[in-house]
């Protein structure tokens, strides 16, 4: 959506690498408040966890399937979060983008705003040779009848937080730790379908280049401590 002035809105790509939940959920939060005070635009972070389990606002416990000993040897904590949806999990091999989106630029509308999120995960894979799709009354992206991603956001005061899982190369038996979404749903990966998937950096350059697409944003790449030292953006 183009501005007033007809030329792209500038939006902030913010890559943490890899890094634990945690630390991601409060760089979230400190981003999310200076969009919110109009400090910075519409910035991206991408990240790649270390195993953790998280239960949206409206899930249950009963959905992650593994007693507490089996998680424990496995390092992987649950953590109540937030996000729409049900249990996920997060972890080496899976990329998460947290858009941190005004969406009073964009009329407003939640559903919309999940579809370009999804319709951003579905280029992405497209970009692979892989054709995954949307599902009707199941937000995420799918290939046939595996899921790929997914997607749970919040929204406060309409800026938008949390975002999308897609997976790159994730293990499946840690998948199988948890009722997907509770959904009972199969859970696959690009790695799963194609000789050569590409570095996780890669990955995400394309998936960015295919949000910027999807949002027509021209894309800026910052740093944490440009963000945490207030770098001039002239919105």
């Amino acid at each position: 959506m183009p501005n007033s002035h007809g030329s792209k809105r500038t939006a902030w790509h913010l890559p943490l690498g890899r890094v634990a939940y945690g630390e991601a959920l409060g760089v979230q939060e400190g981003v999310h408040q200076l969009r919110v005070a109009g400090r910075i635009p519409d910035t991206v972070i991408t990240v790649e966890h270390d195993p953790v389990i998280t239960i949206g606002r409206r899930g249950s416990s009963d959905n992650v399937l593994a007693p507490s000993e089996v998680l424990k040897r496995e390092g992987i904590h649950v953590i109540h979060v937030d996000r729409g949806g049900d249990a996920t999990y997060h972890g080496p091999g899976q990329l998460v983008a947290y858009p941190i989106v005004d969406l009073r630029e964009y009329g407003r509308d939640i559903k919309a705003y999940v579809e370009r999120l999804e319709h951003t995960a579905i280029r992405t894979l497209a970009c692979y040779k892989l054709a995954a799709k949307q599902r009707v009354g199941f937000p995420g992206i799918w290939v046939g009848d595996w899921k790929v991603g997914s997607i749970g956001i919040a929204v406060r005061r309409w800026v938008s937080r949390h975002g999308v899982a897609l997976n790159l190369a994730v293990r499946s038996d840690h998948f199988r730790l948890i009722n997907p979404c509770g959904l009972g749903v199969e859970v696959t990966s690009l790695a799963d379908h194609v000789e050569e998937p590409p570095s996780m950096d890669v990955f995400v350059s394309t998936f960015v280049s295919n949000m910027a697409d999807v949002f027509d944003w021209s894309i800026e790449r910052v740093t944490l401590a440009d963000v945490r030292n207030g770098r001039t953006w002239n919105g």
